[in-house]
């Protein structure tokens, strides 16, 4: 991967093309964790809001150690997206290159953790019943979706589609919508840009779920470390221009 690329789409400084296709990247990251997760843990681990309808449910039945587990499962995500929060907020007050970077290497060790170390950490539980395997990717969910919201300004998601799916059957409503000629109405337009945002989102998602329902079926655990390896090499750019720099050590 050039380097000037990797440079160009996890760098501090932001701009549209970077945003969506450093999206569509982390969008297809989770769509092969999610599926392929799936069929490692036997839950998505992508959205908070199945958890918290299992909640409801489990509470309402009686099955109070589930209720944990599906808690245990939103919480892990929160401190995903708060772990993100901080590395950005840290890498901002010390003007880093890295400011997005950390925490993408952070998910990219991660990852690397599920794909190598998966087979046995899901023998191991941590609240109640919920393996240490869910616990790992509903915190790495979280810390992707809190990367991609700050550096876009919360325009992309990429852990969850409903949002997206929504968005774009907007603008395709936009866009097939009969305008009449009106004097004080201004015609209703498609916004085309947004339109291959959302759909370049909804692709690479589908894309990743594919590959990761194959490879894990074919693989296992092990097939998630390309992901983590395509992480870590984006990531590395920026991190290895600031450790030339180290402006850390001017500040103070």
């Amino acid at each position: 991967m050039p380097v000037h690329y990797a440079r160009f789409l996890v760098g501090r400084h932001r701009t549209i093309t970077a945003n969506r296709q450093l999206g569509w990247t982390l969008a297809f990251v989770a769509g092969a964790l999610n599926a392929g997760g799936f069929l490692a843990v036997q839950t998505y681990t992508s959205h908070v809001t199945g958890r918290l309808s299992s909640l409801a449910d489990e509470l309402a039945l009686g099955h109070l150690n589930l209720v944990v587990d599906a808690i245990a499962g939103v919480a892990a995500f929160v401190l995903g997206a708060m772990a993100c929060a901080i590395l950005v907020n840290f890498a901002r007050r010390r003007h880093l290159s890295s400011t997005y970077a950390l925490p993408l290497m952070l998910e990219a060790a991660l990852i690397l953790v599920f794909g190598l170390m998966g087979a046995r950490l899901s023998q191991v539980e941590g609240v109640l019943l919920l393996p240490a395997t869910v616990v790992l990717l509903c915190f790495v969910m979280g810390l992707q979706n809190a990367v991609v919201t700050k550096l876009s300004g919360a325009v992309i998601r990429t852990t969850h589609m409903t949002g997206v799916v929504t968005d774009l059957g907007i603008e395709l409503g936009k866009l097939v919508y009969w305008n009449r000629t009106q004097r004080d109405t201004p015609p209703v337009r498609a916004n085309r840009q947004r339109f291959v945002v959302l759909g370049g989102l909804l692709a690479s998602f589908t894309a990743g779920a594919i590959a990761g329902a194959f490879g894990f079926q074919k693989l296992g655990y092990v097939s998630s470390v390309p992901l983590a390896l395509m992480l870590a090499a984006l990531a590395a750019v920026p991190l290895a221009d600031d450790w030339r720099r180290r402006p850390w050590r001017q500040r103070g």
